[in-house]
């Protein structure tokens, strides 16, 4: 019977992992489209925009 060659197999781990690290870097690189621009205004949560100063009360 043939002995399990242990470094072959943590090498191929090894490479495995950076083989996925390179690949969440270049998927943070990228970034996600529409991502570059933040909304200017805070969405309510019903979807309207919140207004930027209160409304003067009518006396």
């Amino acid at each position: 019977m043939a002995t399990p060659n242990y470094s072959y197999e943590k090498r191929q781990r090894e490479l495995a992992k950076k083989r996925k690290a390179e690949e969440k870097r270049q998927r943070k690189l990228n970034g996600k489209p529409g991502d570059d621009t933040a909304p200017e205004e805070p969405q309510a949560e019903d979807g309207a925009a919140a207004p930027a100063e209160p409304a003067d009360p009518q006396t």
